[in-house]
């Protein structure tokens, strides 16, 4: 079996997927863009998991490129895979090294809990400031290196096809 990689339009919270990844802060409280989302149409249970996670695993928040998972409470996934990725203008010369881990880590704890599809959002690239292009080539060279030697199904959902359409191009270029 291969994995797949597909591209689409929609609402992340949504996606009736095993898993779906939020783009979180490292408080894992919530807080606006993606991660805002989630924690509202997932309902209190996601943030009683990343409360105890908080207490127990990371008390000083989860670190940038880091994984973990919690339910995903109302939503129709069946996990919330919590990771932080970079902010742009803080990370330096780490910015491809943490975003690729955020994205690897993510992929490394659904196929762990035995999910075999996983929706992404496009980690960073909000108020994080990513530059968009440069987190897509990212994002796809290492979602193809997991998934060839992990079969999963992998959707990148985007909020609209102007930023679908730009990761593609930015994907099918050169690099």
């Amino acid at each position: 079996m291969r994995g797949t990689i597909r591209l689409k339009t929609g609402d992340i919270t949504k996606e009736p997927a095993c898993a779906i990844v939020n783009a979180a802060n490292s408080s894992l409280m919530g807080g606006g863009g993606v991660d805002g989302a989630i924690h509202r149409a997932g309902g209190p249970k996601i943030l009683e998991e990343t409360k105890k996670i908080r207490e127990t695993r990371y008390p000083d928040g989860l670190p940038t490129g880091e994984a973990i998972a919690t339910t995903a409470g109302n939503l129709p996934a069946k996990y919330v895979i919590h990771t932080v990725g970079p902010i742009y203008r803080l990370c330096d010369g780490s910015c491809p090294d943490l975003l690729a881990a955020a994205y690897r880590n993510s992929l490394r704890v659904a196929y762990d809990l035995g999910c075999r599809d996983i929706v992404f959002p496009a980690i960073s690239t909000g108020i994080y400031g990513y530059p968009k292009e440069e987190a897509a080539r990212i994002a796809k060279s290492t979602v193809e290196a997991f998934i060839q030697k992990h079969p999963m199904d992998v959707t990148f959902i985007f909020h609209n096809p102007q930023d679908m359409a730009l990761f593609q191009k930015a994907t099918e270029e050169n690099h």
